[in-house]
């Protein structure tokens, strides 16, 4: 005889000598030999046990325990050493036992035969039971045709007129199994750790995956995916199998927050190599707010164009009507600050020639007449756009009006002002402005007209009388 087969012999033996307990007793032992067709449980001063092999499987098979585990089980024969069960055989089950069963808590099999009002007839043994339509699942989704004809392991909880009336539950059963492997399957799940899991539902902030064993974690809609997702149930739907980084474990509330995009790189790790200030993108408007539009230039990376982007209307949220969500267009990058995710970007008007800088190269520098859209009046002087990302400010002193007249009424919001560049600074984001220096030129330019036209010579016997009386009147000479 090999070593392993002394070592069950002895065990055997020792299951033998066992004091004498109860059948029925419900006892706790420690899993010490695996064998072929039982394994050996040692149960303290009660000696060694014996358990089926059959009793410490799964549905596929599998065994369930190791050596050195506990498990708790019910005393079914004391003939010859202690025997154990988890659950009692639906065909060897007699009525006393069916009794013991309830009394000690050990599951029994029965079989679901037909749906009556309520709930189901399950047969056990030769009796039948009875089991409420709340208790033959934890799942709430299923329907009469998956559970009739099926063999489940039930728990009797009422058991009355000595068997006659009994009440059974699966879902006691199954509640008891997912508890034990949830203090098992909680020890995998820390922060960082990566589950796979099967979506359970899908509300409109999110999605609750179930990670096994009832344990189920939030899948929030904004940790979905790098890009804006508004309807998580375009992305997951229930039973789909989801693989999931476990973000924070609130063991305190028993909450479990689970991020998707985590397993993805962020887009904006790498957008610094892919954009730059000057440049024209494809993009797409994502959202629309009082400051501005969200444009999406790629999965992941918005971009913001500001409401100073756009040309003034005259009208208040006038600028919005140039925007729909959804649209396309071409976007021309004014800023980039990748290190907080952020881009600032213009709209170009459609048809606009796809280069590097959309604005003539030195349009905008000191002493250059251009041709702007009032944005906004201050106290102290007016805005005027100049174009995408470029906003002027004509200081009152340089507006051309006297101290009482009407600004507003001089330059209405939205209306064409040509205006000459007077100063640049801090990269074209500060831009002084005059009107008045356009008014001094174009007087001066009539002055200049005019004396060109009054020193042209004239033909004729009137044009040299003119030019006597202005001789005469130059020398001061005259009738008085």
């Amino acid at each position: 005889m090999s070593e392993p087969e002394d070592d069950f012999a002895a065990l055997f033996e020792a299951s033998l000598k066992a004091k004498r307990v109860e059948r029925g007793e419900t006892i706790d032992g420690t899993i010490v030999a695996i064998g072929t067709e039982v394994a050996f449980v040692n149960v303290g001063g009660k000696g060694e046990a014996v358990i089926d092999i059959a009793e410490l499987k799964n549905d596929e098979g599998a065994l369930e325990v190791a050596v050195g585990e506990r498990i708790q089980a019910v005393v079914v024969s004391t003939d010859g050493g202690l025997t154990l069960s988890r659950k009692l055989v639906r065909s060897a089950v007699t009525d006393r036992e069916v009794e013991d069963a309830f009394r000690s808590g050990l599951p029994v099999e029965g079989k679901v035969e037909r749906e009556v009002k309520g709930g189901y007839e399950v047969r056990v043994a030769k009796q039948r039971a009875f089991c409420p339509f709340s208790q033959i699942d934890v799942v709430r989704n299923t329907t009469p045709a998956d559970h009739l004809g099926r063999v489940y392991t039930f728990r009797i909880v009422e058991y009355k007129e000595g068997g006659r009336n009994l009440i059974v539950s699966r879902r006691a059963v199954l509640e008891a199994e997912q508890a034990a492997q949830a203090e098992g399957l909680r020890r995998t799940i820390v922060p960082g750790a990566v589950v796979t899991g099967r979506v359970a539902s899908v509300p409109t902030f999110g999605a609750f995956v179930d990670l096994g064993a009832g344990i189920q974690g939030l899948l929030h809609v904004s940790e979905m995916s790098w890009s804006r997702v508004s309807d998580p149930s375009l992305l997951l739907s229930p039973g789909q199998e989801v693989t999931v980084k476990v973000l924070r474990v609130d063991d305190a509330n028993g909450k479990i927050a689970l991020g998707l995009k985590q397993l993805a790189d962020d887009p904006w790790l790498t957008a610094p190599s892919r954009y730059e200030v000057g440049q024209v993108y494809d993009g797409r408007v994502s959202r629309i707010a009082e400051f501005g539009a969200f444009v999406e230039l790629e999965p992941g990376v918005e971009a913001l164009a500001h409401v100073s982007t756009f040309a003034p209307t005259g009208k208040p949220g006038g600028w919005s009507k140039a925007v729909s969500i959804g649209m396309t267009g071409a976007f021309e990058v004014l800023s980039l600050e990748p290190d907080k995710k952020r881009i600032g970007v213009a709209m170009l008007p459609e048809g606009s020639a796809r280069q590097r800088v959309t604005r003539p190269e030195g349009a905008i520098v000191p002493g250059a007449h251009v041709t702007g859209k009032v944005d906004r009046h201050e106290r102290f002087g007016v805005f005027v756009y100049l174009g995408p990302g470029a906003t002027g400010l004509i200081p009152m002193s340089e507006t051309g009006l006297d101290k009482e007249a009407d600004i507003a009424k001089a330059f209405p919001v939205g209306s064409d002002v040509e205006v000459m560049v007077v100063d640049v600074e801090e990269n074209g984001r500060r831009i002084r402005l005059s009107r008045k220096a356009v008014l001094d030129a174009e007087g001066a330019a009539e002055l200049r007209e005019y004396a060109a036209r009054s020193e042209t010579p004239s033909s004729g016997g009137l044009g040299s009388l003119a030019d006597k009386l202005r001789g005469a009147l130059s020398k001061g000479s005259g009738p008085f």
